[in-house]
């Protein structure tokens, strides 16, 4: 890819055979905060996935009057890794970098824009426009990741200017139900909703000393007026006992209130106000010398603050705004509040005075998956990415993924193959004889070698060696099975984002239209498709078919299929939740099944993987223990 300074990138050429070239536009290191860790975060997973990747970030990012504390990370300690092709030459005073950045973005195939407040919405429009991205162009796709939709204190003319850079944009993604709606409203031609991923500074967890007094509450994070903790601290006065460490930079109105309400007389030496902001290396030891996070919110979109309490296994008081009644199981690992309610977080305080109730609540918390969500975020851009540009300029919004893929999959796959470079071209002879359509997984170190396997074979990374070793087998076969050397079957994948399968394909040249599922039996349930119109279904790890699924699943294929395509799909096999699991004497009924549908199974099974999972169970202890593993089976429609 071009550099926008005008040069050719380092790493350009290794990553010529790339699924795609992108240029990410956001603020990162030195700037400070969770939106710049997010981007940074978000560039290091696009290129592990195997992307080209170029963060394209500011030198002079916002006016002061709009971030009125320090822009730059004190001492020059970055929150998390750089990213190392990384070009700071926008300004928000020049409008020229807007312009000499977005024509250099003309050979991408896709930017994706980092939204966060409207007055840097110009330089934005600026830059998408003389990439020629986005609004239904030829150009690059416009992606916009839009962290607010709207700010959390509006001002005249903000909806008017956000407006103009969703109409803009080929797809917006977001992070709640709630922004979702917001940015339909404003003219959005496409949204999708995906779970904020973690990007949680602060290194892994300190151990915790010994405290036997009052439950310490904690409030980390700048102080503004929406994240209510002028109303905890006139709550804490009417409860005794707890004490409250309120840790970040204090903005304006805000943080003058907070150290009014913290003079009061009836909070003295309960009450400890470091104004300031916190480096990454301090919170770990604040985390561990607290009790709870207390995020009292007034309003809230998506935070960090719940995953990052997790995290070091600190439970959490939040009100019940954004993300946080998704985050916090009320009762079991924190206490949830409506917002804005004194009362109510008065009685829960009161809960919190009782260390057997803060005790259980700490045992409760879960340590947050730190790598599925960020391949669920980085496969949702993946699919934004390669869906065509053509909308017409009077189409409605469309808040939600469509889920017809035969009416536009062939357009969708000729756009694909116009706009990207070299596909990586493998043929049977490339993949080792021990990849197979057909298979059984019962050990972890198989999964490993997939995932070796993979990266050899020049495919992008994948996180989950289990989902790498379910769509390992999928790409064989439709490399040896399928035999599509033209690339242009009709793929659906319902695996979910988290699974490796598409991306692989869009590096052989297919164009396969992902669809999220949501709930076990949707797969099939939404495909308003004609009998015998797909090339291939696949439903693998971690959206594989579970035992209350499979024969739906395998039903509707048979008829969603053309002679010759491929059903590929993976089961749980074991013993102990039968809702869940395939039992494995189940498993001939499935394929018994199958052959009935007109489903032949490609792989021999009854000589080969039946036998091992007999012997799987052996290995777990003999016949009356739980074996565990996963089958996956590939099907061709007769």
């Amino acid at each position: 890819m071009t550099g926008v300074d005008g040069g050719t990138g380092e790493d350009a050429s290794a990553a010529s055979g790339a699924a795609l070239r992108v240029a990410l536009v956001g603020p990162t290191h030195p700037f400070k905060g969770g939106v710049a860790a997010h981007t940074t975060t978000l560039a290091h997973e696009l290129a592990d996935a195997g992307h080209d990747v170029t963060l394209v970030s500011w030198s002079h990012l916002y006016p002061s009057f709009l971030y009125p504390g320090e822009q730059a990370v004190p001492g020059g300690a970055p929150d998390v890794d750089p990213f190392p092709r990384t070009l700071r030459v926008l300004s928000w005073a020049r409008p020229d970098t807007w312009l000499r950045a977005g024509r250099r973005l003309r050979d991408v195939d896709v930017v994706v824009l980092v939204h966060v407040v409207p007055a840097v919405v110009p330089a934005h429009l600026a830059l998408l426009r003389a990439a020629g991205a986005g609004g239904g162009g030829r150009g690059p796709r416009a992606v916009v990741v839009a962290h607010n939709v709207l700010p959390h204190e509006t001002n005249p003319g903000d909806r008017q200017l956000v407006a103009a850079l969703l109409r803009r944009a080929d797809a917006v993604v977001v992070h709640s139900d709630e922004q979702a709606r917001v940015a339909a409203d404003l003219g959005a031609r496409r949204v999708r909703e995906v779970d904020l991923p973690p990007h949680l500074p602060g290194g892994d967890p300190e151990p915790r000393p010994d405290h036997d007094g009052p439950v310490r509450l904690l409030s980390l994070g700048i102080v503004r007026d929406y994240k209510g903790v002028d109303l905890l601290l006139e709550a804490l006065r009417e409860v005794e006992g707890p004490t409250l460490t309120v840790a970040g930079e204090l903005w304006g109105d805000a943080g003058r209130r907070v150290r009014e309400l913290a003079a009061d007389p009836r909070l003295r030496d309960r009450v400890e106000v470091h104004g300031g902001y916190v480096p990454a290396d301090r919170i770990a030891g604040l985390m561990a010398r607290h009790d709870v996070v207390a995020l009292p919110y007034r309003s809230a979109t998506a935070s960090q603050n719940v995953l990052l309490a997790r995290r070091h296994g600190v439970p959490v008081l939040a009100t019940a705004v954004g993300t946080f009644p998704v985050q916090v199981r009320d009762g079991v690992d924190g206490l949830l509040v409506p917002p804005s309610d004194r009362a109510a977080l008065v009685e829960a305080l009161r809960r919190l005075t009782d260390p057997a109730t803060v005790r259980a609540l700490a045992t409760a918390v879960r340590e947050p998956d730190l790598t599925g969500p960020w391949a669920n975020y980085v496969g949702a851009i993946e699919a934004l990415a390669a869906e065509p540009s053509a909308v017409l300029d009077d189409d409605p919004p469309v808040p939600v993924v469509p889920l017809n893929p035969v009416a536009r999959v062939r357009t969708m796959a000729a756009v694909w193959r116009a706009r990207r470079g070299p596909v990586l071209d493998l043929g049977p002879a490339d993949l080792p004889e021990g990849v197979r359509a057909t298979d059984l997984l019962t050990v972890d170190a198989e999964a490993v070698e997939a995932t070796d396997v993979a990266r050899a074979l020049g495919l992008p990374r994948a996180k989950d060696p289990v989902a790498a070793w379910a769509a390992l087998g999928a790409v064989a076969a439709l490399v040896r099975v399928l035999d599509d050397r033209a690339r242009a079957a009709v793929v659906v994948d319902e695996s979910g984002s988290a699974s490796p399968f598409s991306r692989w394909a869009r590096a052989l040249g297919f164009a396969p239209v992902e669809l999220e599922l949501t709930g076990p039996r949707a797969a099939i349930e939404v495909l308003d498709v004609d009998t015998a119109s797909l090339d291939v279904v696949a439903r693998l790890h971690p959206g594989g078919c579970t035992a209350t699924d499979v024969d739906h699943v395998v039903g509707q294929a048979s008829w969603a299929l053309r002679s010759g395509g491929l059903l590929l799909l993976t089961v749980p096999i074991g013993d102990d939740d039968p809702e869940f699991a395939v039992r494995p004497a189940d498993v001939r009924g499935i394929l018994a099944r199958a052959d009935d549908l007109g489903l032949t199974l490609v792989g021999d099974v009854d000589g080969d993987v039946l036998g091992r999972m007999r012997d799987a169970r052996i290995a777990f202890g003999g016949t009356d223990s739980p074996a565990y593993a996963v089958l996956r089976l590939t099907f061709r429609r007769r």
